[in-house]
């Protein structure tokens, strides 16, 4: 009986023993994990690792009421542009004005998705297609064609509609620009003033180019 009863100690001993290497062992790789991505936040680690980005999209967060206002109000004033864009290859004379159309409507095309992607990814809701109706958006406000003006524009064609859509489209894009400003100077998403500063030299750029083709430059 003694012989069995040194036996059951040694083993539970043994067992004992076993149990308390895998806890220092599991309390050692939770402490190594634990510094890892510490050292990762505090920057000494891979922090741009995969691991170690945030789970949240990056848009979720650091935007401003300016941004919102920024993406709500370009959305609508991209989309007048491409309606007006959509124009030229049926009605422009000149080939000038055809290719700076088509140049307008493949850059702000995919800004406008951009920008809705934006605004969902902070809870808001795009404007919605139609909603950028003349009169809605201000009628003439940053630059937007009044309804009278669109009709203007879509009734001519040839020299004449070449003249009406660069001079509209001048003052559509300085309001662009207007906007852009605004959002650079008062937005605080890095993703929209970089947007914005790239509105402001594209269009600032083509207001100059248009400027010089109706013999203002």
């Amino acid at each position: 009986m003694s012989s069995k009863r040194s036996l059951a100690r040694r083993t539970a001993a043994v067992l004992a023993a076993g149990a308390a290497a895998l806890a220092l062992t599991a309390c050692g790789s939770g402490t190594a994990d634990g510094d890892a991505s510490a050292a990762g936040h505090n920057g000494h680690g891979p922090a741009s690792s995969p691991s170690a980005a945030p789970s949240a999209p990056a848009s979720a967060a650091g935007h401003n009421a300016a941004d919102i206002a920024f993406a709500e109000g370009m959305i609508p004033h991209h989309r007048q542009a491409i309606e007006m864009a959509d124009l030229a290859p049926s009605r422009a004379a000149s080939p000038e004005v055809k290719k700076l159309a088509e140049e307008i409507k493949k850059a702000q095309d995919p800004e406008i998705r951009t920008l809705s992607g934006w605004l969902a990814s902070w809870g808001e809701q795009p404007p919605a297609e139609g909603s950028a109706d003349h009169s809605g958006h201000g009628g003439g406000a940053a630059g937007m064609m009044t309804a009278q003006e669109m009709e203007g524009l879509k009734s001519a064609s040839g020299k004449a509609f070449d003249t009406a859509f660069m001079e509209l489209m001048v003052k559509h894009h300085e309001g662009a620009v207007a906007m852009a400003r605004t959002e650079q100077s008062q937005g605080a998403f890095a993703e929209a003033k970089a947007m914005a500063q790239a509105i402001i030299t594209s269009q600032t750029a083509e207001i100059a180019h248009m400027q010089k083709l109706l013999g203002k430059g």
